[in-house]
Formats: C-alpha cells, structure tokens, sequence
C-alpha cells in the first residue's frame, strides 16, 4: 500500500508541475504546444539520470511513476501529433520525430551520468543501451 501511495503523491506532484510549465510557455498564444515537448525532454532526461544515479526502492517509485510519471506527456503527445497532423502531415510527421528522437537523446545523455557527474562516452551507444534495457527496471 505504501507504494500506492508513493506512486499518487508523486503523480499529483509532476502533474501539477506538467500543468505550470505549460502555463508558462503558452504565453502569447504560440501556435506550437512547447509544454509537451519541454515536459517530454526534461522528464525523459530526469528518467534517465534517475535511473542512471541506481535510485533503488520508494524513491524510485515515487520519481520515476509517480512524479515523473505525472510529469511526462504521452496523452498530450498523441493529440497535439493529431491535430498538427490534421493541418498539415507534414508538420505533424516533425512533431513526432522530434519528440522521440530529442526524448531518447536527452534520456541517453542522463542516464549516462555517474557518481563525480561524469558522462560515459559514445551517445549513441547509449541511446542503444537505453532502447535495449528500457527504462523500467
């Protein structure tokens, strides 16, 4: 039960965290939804230094389901790919590609990081290692 509860307050953190960072790059009516792209990146990259730091038991769940779990944006990806696809294929196509690629390369770059804050050399074998092993371990 503990890590039910972990997992929801965590979740209602990084969802409210998702909801002010969109809030705060939505200002002026920009016609492009960076909250979801700045939430996919920042969250895909705290992933993949939570992971890559070893964080083990409560913490990890609460951090990675819980308030990055909240913080990341897959459902507002799905519908804003949509509607951008709808306009324009295109534009919706770079969306997507984007998105993914910038997400696993800002997962790659942090999962690297080590004790001393070093990073491991050759990014794309991390973006290997972090498509091979997944980030639920």
């Amino acid at each position: 039960m503990t890590g039910v509860l972990l997992v929801a307050a965590g979740g209602a953190l990084g969802s409210l965290a998702r909801y002010l960072l969109s809030l705060s790059l939505a200002r002026g009516g920009a016609a492009w939804p960076w909250g979801t792209p700045a939430a996919s990146l920042a969250g895909s990259a705290a992933i993949g230094l939570v992971a890559g730091l070893g964080v083990q038991g409560p913490m990890r769940l609460f951090l990675i389901p819980g308030v990055l779990g909240g913080f990341t944006t897959f459902h507002a990806f799905i519908l804003e790919s949509a509607l951008l696809w709808e306009r324009a294929p295109w534009v919706g196509a770079l969306y997507v590609a984007a998105s993914v690629g910038l997400g696993l390369a800002a997962f790659a770059l942090a999962h690297g990081v080590k004790a001393g804050w070093g990073i491991k050399a050759g990014g794309l074998g991390l973006a290997a290692f972090a498509l091979a092993h997944g980030v639920a371990r």
